[in-house]
């Protein structure tokens, strides 16, 4: 795990929440988004913990480029901002994750395991922003089916997410990188309303998209 915030006090408490879990290690901090990527392609951390608003390249910029320097990094934001610009910005540059600072020390854990898992995490104020937003546009007949606002590039992406694959099997069937497989998993999920790929395949389910018949 690299810690990435300008503010000493907020990387030091981090730190002892997360060192105090005995899967989570923290290899590293960095206190500006260049020193973040720096740092990322030199340590390769499993994940980076990215605040947004860090003075010079910005955590969205340096989500971007650690993303293209190590892809299977994965990127989890940590912002005070809940609105769907900053969502979508960091989303679009590669972030697994995004969290809002005010959750609880117990939540940030939980959200660092489910990225490290290789799924997407939404805070919960954010998803919610998102499916009001969704659920608008279907009233206002902006989208006139349940995944019709899909590209059919990501409803390729959301049916073998459901069957069970792997983000590098998925990559490997469509020729992408890994990286462009999140990204496009963390779209589906936001359009759709979902938080999980345990969700996604519920979902898939209840649309007749799968089967459970063998």
């Amino acid at each position: 795990m690299l810690l990435a915030d300008d503010h000493p006090i907020v990387r030091d408490g981090l730190k002892a929440i997360l060192e105090a879990e005995p899967d989570i290690e923290v290899v590293g901090e960095a206190a500006s988004g260049q020193e973040a990527v720096e740092k990322a392609g030199r340590l390769k951390p499993d994940i980076v913990m990215m605040d947004l608003a860090m003075p010079g390249m910005n955590g969205i910029e340096a989500t971007r480029r650690i993303k293209q320097q190590s892809p299977d990094t994965k990127i989890m934001a940590l912002t005070m901002h809940d609105s769907d610009e900053y969502f979508f910005q960091v989303i679009n540059a590669g972030a697994s994750g995004y969290f809002v600072k005010g959750g609880s020390s117990a939540e940030l854990v939980s959200a660092l395991r489910t990225v490290g898992r290789g799924d997407v995490f939404l805070y919960p104020s954010v998803a919610t922003k998102l499916v009001s937003d969704y659920l608008t546009r279907v009233r206002t007949g902006k989208d006139r089916g349940s995944f019709e606002g899909l590209t059919e590039r990501e409803k390729v992406v959301m049916r073998l997410i459901a069957e069970g694959r792997s983000y590098q099997e998925i990559a490997d069937l469509l020729v992408l990188s890994v990286s462009t497989v999140q990204t496009h998993s963390a779209h589906i999920l936001a359009k759709l309303g979902l938080h999980s790929r345990t969700e996604l395949v519920r979902f898939a389910i209840r649309q007749g998209i799968i089967s459970l018949d063998p």
